[in-house]
């Protein structure tokens, strides 16, 4: 398995095969060279020994501190079809927490639609649990529902970041 690549600018000269699954959603350049810009080191590529891309993840840190809403959040995670089931999603996800840690984050989140129900059940497996609802989160014919999934780290001790709420939000209410 490669190892994480925080050099990832090469992916963006010419290729067009970084975004390796349907279910990931697919932005514009200038959204990934943002966040490569303001956060390289939540941006990670693994590849190949041949140089092909496994799967790579980028993510950002944000929220309030004063309202222990300061946390890691997984903006995309993918992982090309021939080399999962390998482990590389949950490595790339714990580089992206460990991170966070270290940004004293109170712990990372994710979006993830409420039909993939593997990513789902993989993102249980790795400790997260469903937060929230966000109604019509995922644009489409139709809208697509989302789960807002959180993982608490060490400095949020009494895990207050992840008990869920009851009644589903709006993605204008997302704070």
């Amino acid at each position: 398995m490669g190892e994480p690549n925080a050099d990832v600018t090469y992916y963006f000269q010419g290729r067009g095969d970084w975004n390796l699954d349907p279910l990931t959603e697919t932005y514009g350049l200038a959204f990934y060279l943002q966040y490569l810009a303001h956060w390289p080191e939540y941006f990670q590529v693994t590849e190949s020994p041949t140089g092909q891309i496994m799967g790579y993840i980028m993510g950002k840190a944000e929220g309030s501190v004063q309202q222990e809403e300061w946390h890691g959040h997984v903006t995309a995670v993918t992982v090309a079809p021939e080399y999962r089931r390998l482990g590389l999603a949950a490595k790339l996800i714990s580089n992206l927490e460990e991170i966070s840690e270290k940004k004293d984050a109170f712990f990372v989140d994710l979006f993830v639609r409420m039909s993939n129900n593997v990513a789902v059940d993989m993102y249980k497996q790795l400790g997260y649990v469903i937060y929230r609802r966000v109604l019509e989160y995922y644009s489409g014919d139709p809208d697509e529902d989302a789960f807002d999934m959180r993982k608490a780290l060490s400095r949020d001790k009494d895990q207050k970041s992840i008990v869920p709420l009851k009644d589903p939000v709006r993605p204008e209410d997302i704070e």
